[in-house]
């Protein structure tokens, strides 16, 4: 048994990435001249897994299944590349996927959750404030839906990724587009997750987002 498959039409969707990645590459600014940038871009290219993935390096995602010449290429790319050490809610750590939310406040509650986990392991207990880029997204593909299905509970355990990664790679290896699901950190809110990179479209650059944390045990303030 699989989730019902939901036809999704949704336009602008919000997907949140720290600006630094987003934006102008941090080394620029670490190199005195062209040269010494060539060589700084020669040695992350040996260890940067989007990359990797373009040179079809990697284990988890065939280069054929990337993208190529067409806008923000390489922020989609990044997506499906760049996986955490312990995968996401609905991914492993072998291939990432792109996550978005259907409105900017899920979004901001999304990441801010993630952010406040980061701060918290490091103990700190200083103001902190984090730049991000909203880039917005065209979604038109049959997605499994698992809004409204209480068979699916254990999959938005806050506390767990244990049964959500084990039914998305059930549906990867299926063919599965990916999975719309209820935000499990904004009550009311829609979160999507695409595991295929073809069907993120018209990607576009928003507005810069400021979450600013007072400390690590506080709720951010977005602007």
């Amino acid at each position: 048994m699989t989730p019902k498959v939901t036809a999704v039409r949704k336009d602008g969707t919000h997907r949140l990435i720290p600006s630094r990645h987003a934006d102008e590459s941090v080394l620029g600014r670490l190199a005195e001249d062209d040269r010494d940038l060539q060589d700084l871009f020669e040695l992350d290219g040996a260890t940067n897994d989007r990359l990797l993935g373009e040179a079809n390096l990697l284990p988890g995602i065939s280069v054929h299944e990337l993208l190529f010449g067409v806008t923000h290429a390489h922020i989609v790319n990044a997506a499906f590349t760049h996986a955490a050490p312990g995968g996401g809610r609905f991914n492993g750590p072998e291939r990432g996927a792109w996550y978005a939310a259907f409105d900017l406040e899920t979004a901001q509650a999304e990441v801010a959750f993630h952010k406040a986990q980061e701060l918290a392991e490091a103990g700190w207990r200083e103001p902190e404030t984090f730049l991000l880029r909203d880039y917005r997204a065209d979604f038109r593909a049959n997605f499994h839906d698992l809004r409204g299905d209480a068979a699916y509970a254990a999959c938005l355990d806050p506390n767990s990724y244990a049964g959500s990664q084990k039914l998305a790679g059930e549906l990867l290896a299926a063919g599965s587009a990916g999975i719309v699901y209820p935000s499990v950190r904004h009550p009311k809110g829609t979160c999507i997750v695409c595991f295929r990179p073809a069907l993120v479209t018209n990607v576009r650059k928003d507005r810069i987002v400021k979450l600013t944390f007072r400390d690590a045990r506080t709720a951010p303030t977005a602007s």
